[in-house]
C-alpha cells in the first residue's frame, strides 16, 4: 500500500484516529517517535513560531519548508495551508503540486477569511485546482461556519459540505461542531470522512459516531508555550518544575536521527 492509500485507509467513520499537529521539525519528530503514524501541521503554530500572524497568508515559505522536512520522517504528513496564503486557484494548485512532490499526502484548505467566510464558489475553484494539480493528495476541506460568529452554522455547513464534495474534496474538517449529535447528523448527510477538532472537556473519541479523524489543532503548540513559561518561572522561583521531567537532552538530540536523507541529497534540511 502506498503512503497516500495508507493515509486514506486511516479514515474510518466511527473509529476516528487522532491527528496531532506539529509546528516545527522537533515537534513533528517527537510525535512520530511517540507512535503517531499521521501528523499534520498547525497554521497558528507555524506562523507564531516564525513571528507572524495566523490566517494572514504570511507563512507560506515556513509551511512549505516544514512540510519538506516532515516528509523525511516515517510518517504521513498533511499540511494546513490556511486559505491558500492569499493565492488564487492557480497558485493553490501550484502549492498542492509542490507539497505532493515534497512527499505530503494531504492538504487542508479553509474557507474562513478573517472575520467572515469565503463565498462557496470562491472555495470551489481552489479545491478543483488542487485535484487537477495533485490528484492523489487527500483534500480535507475545512468549513468555518461554526467557528466564525454570525454565520449560519448547520444549514450553511451542509451547503458548503455538499459543494466542496462536488468540487472533489476527499474529506471535510468542521471545527466547532457543538456535540455528538451534530457530528453524527453531518456525517450522515455527506458521504465523506468527517474531521473534527478536539475540544478539551468535549466528548470522548468513542462518542464521536461518524467522525473519522480528530485533530489536535494548535493545542499542543499552545500547551508547549505554557509549559515553557511554567518551567522558566519555576527556575526563577527556585521550585521544582510543575509538569514532571521533560525529555532528556539525549532524547531530544536523538530526534535528528529519525530523518531520512532527502531525495537527491544528503544530510539535514537547512533553511
Amino acid at each position: 500500500m502506498d503512503r497516500t492509500a495508507e493515509f486514506r485507509a486511516l479514515h474510518r467513520p466511527g473509529e476516528p484516529f487522532v491527528l496531532p499537529n506539529a509546528w516545527d521539525l522537533a515537534s513533528a519528530a517527537a510525535l512520530a517517535a511517540a507512535g503517531f503514524r499521521a501528523i499534520g501541521t498547525t497554521s497558528l503554530g507555524v506562523a507564531a513560531a516564525a513571528g507572524k500572524p495566523d490566517a494572514a497568508g504570511a507563512a507560506r515559505a515556513e509551511t512549505v519548508r516544514l512540510a519538506r522536512g516532515m516528509a523525511r520522517l516515517d510518517a504521513l504528513v498533511t499540511v494546513d495551508v490556511e486559505g491558500g496564503f492569499g493565492e488564487g486557484p492557480a497558485g493553490v494548485g501550484a502549492l498542492a503540486a509542490e507539497l505532493a512532490a515534497a512527499g505530503a499526502v494531504g492538504i487542508n484548505p479553509e474557507d474562513g477569511r478573517g472575520a467572515g467566510l469565503a463565498d462557496p464558489a470562491e472555495q470551489y475553484a481552489p479545491i478543483r485546482a488542487v485535484k487537477e494539480a495533485a490528484l492523489a493528495l487527500f483534500v480535507n476541506a475545512r468549513i468555518d461556519a461554526y467557528r466564525l460568529p454570525g454565520t449560519g452554522h448547520a444549514g450553511q455547513t451542509l451547503d458548503r459540505a455538499l459543494a466542496y464534495r462536488d468540487a472533489g474534496a476527499d474529506g471535510l474538517f468542521v471545527p466547532g461542531l457543538p456535540d455528538e449529535a451534530a457530528v453524527a447528523a453531518l456525517a450522515g448527510r455527506v458521504d465523506l470522512p468527517l474531521n473534527v477538532l478536539h475540544r478539551p472537556g468535549g466528548p470522548p473519541l468513542r462518542a464521536l459516531a461518524g467522525a473519522a479523524r480528530v485533530s489536535s489543532g494548535s493545542l499542543p503548540f499552545r500547551a508547549a508555550l505554557g509549559a515553557a513559561v511554567r518551567a522558566a518561572r519555576a527556575i526563577a522561583e527556585d521550585r521544582p518544575a510543575p509538569d514532571g521531567p521533560p525529555p532528556s537532552y539525549a532524547e531530544a538530540q536523538a530526534l535528528a536521527g529519525l530523518y531520512r536523507d532527502p531525495p537527491g541529497g544528503s544530510g539535514p534540511v537547512r533553511g
